[in-house]
């Protein structure tokens, strides 16, 4: 395969004959099985940086330089990217910082993961052997550690152990599904966006521990307050999208119809027929279902609906299976427990309470079960 480490730069002329020459000389001898290049993402740096690439071009013919104006990481990555895949033709890319703070022993392990069938390997320093720097000052360990259990618990993605590094490597599959969404990510959010829409698509991610050092030259990019502000806006803004305007938004919506269908059967049994209040909701509910599933398998679950009569079928059986548990056990168990404890008096607040212990079942049920989205990889 046709590897390219992209090196992200600006102002980085102190770093990046220093680690050209690690990469040419010390780490790319060691890789047999694939053709090593490397591209520079300048950012029209004033000290010399581009200068001092095309001076180390000369050297080695598998060196490149793609320039641009200064829009942030995520824009240069993007950029760089691009260049990659379509000019150099690479099936495999890297992000590597330029300062020497990502690890180039660890390249021939991200080529074992990707060879595994890995599509994004991410250098990982919060486990499993992987660390930051000792002499970091404590509150910016506690940011580090902070800002990725964060990320980590509010995605509830705990597989995935850094999530704001920029040690990475990816098929070029990635980029190409996800290059129009991360267009809108110009900065160091890029790489928690990034790896954000990677997960939801279904790519198959693994992790290379590594030591993490500080830079030696230069200064970091990283305004470290501004930063965190950011994630977190970041990653509680996606988060209540997709939670309120997403599939579970949608499940509420398409809930609602079928609470309003219920509810209505349900007042009408109980004030024209002798049954039992849980008994007259089970009638009730077989109706609602019936909706929910439609309209759930159309629109909430859209991505992952039945594409034949077959499988129409097959999941609305196992719908109305795993609907009636929670309609039999949880919605009218509670009716019926309010029924022997309280009588007839107060038919609706069981109802009400039931349907809420109902909701919680059903959401986990749909989206783990039924309309479960297998791997696209």
């Amino acid at each position: 395969m046709k590897i390219v480490i992209i090196n992200p730069t600006y102002n980085e002329k102190e770093n990046v004959e220093k680690l050209i020459t690690i990469l040419e000389n010390e780490i790319f001898p060691k890789i047999k099985n694939h053709d090593m290049n490397i591209l520079v993402a300048d950012d029209n740096s004033p000290d010399g940086t581009a200068d001092e690439v095309r001076k180390l071009m000369k050297k080695w013919d598998n060196i490149d330089i793609n320039s641009g104006e200064k829009l942030g990481l995520g824009a240069a990555y993007v950029r760089a990217m691009t260049y990659a895949i379509d000019k150099m033709k690479a099936d495999v890319v890297f992000e590597m910082d330029a300062d020497l703070q990502h690890d180039p022993e660890k390249i021939p392990e991200f080529l074992r993961k990707i060879e595994e069938g890995f599509d994004l390997v991410i250098g990982n320093r919060y486990s499993d052997g992987g660390s930051i720097p000792k002499n970091w000052p404590f509150m910016r360990k506690v940011f580090s550690i902070v800002a990725n259990l964060f990320v980590r618990t509010v995605f509830t993605k705990f597989s995935v152990h850094d999530w704001t590094g920029g040690y990475r490597a990816l098929k070029k599959e990635v980029f190409l599904k996800e290059k129009e969404a991360l267009t809108n990510y110009k900065g160091y959010i890029f790489q928690i966006s990034f790896l954000h829409i990677a997960i939801k698509d279904g790519f198959k991610i693994g992790e290379v521990p590594f030591h993490f050092t500080d830079r030696t030259l230069g200064k970091s990019k990283i305004a470290p307050l501004g930063y965190i502000i950011e994630v977190v806006k970041f990653v509680l803004l996606t988060r209540f999208q997709e939670v309120i305007l997403g599939k579970f938004g949608k499940f509420l919506a398409v809930g609602g119809t079928g609470f309003i269908i219920n509810a209505v059967l349900y007042s009408i049994l109980i004030r024209t027929t002798p049954l039992p209040l849980a008994f007259a909701n089970i009638v009730a509910a077989q109706f609602a279902i019936f909706s929910n599933y439609n309209l759930n398998n159309l629109w909430t679950f859209k991505t992952a609906q039945a594409k034949s009569t077959t499988s129409y079928f097959k999941k609305m059986s196992m719908f109305y299976l795993t609907s009636n548990i929670g309609v039999w056990l949880i919605q009218s168990g509670t009716i019926q427990v309010g029924e022997s404890l309280f009588g007839r008096k107060y038919p609706f607040l069981y109802f009400l309470v039931g349907t809420g212990f109902l909701l919680v079942w059903n959401f986990t049920v749909y989206n783990k079960i039924i309309w479960r989205k297998k791997s696209s990889k």
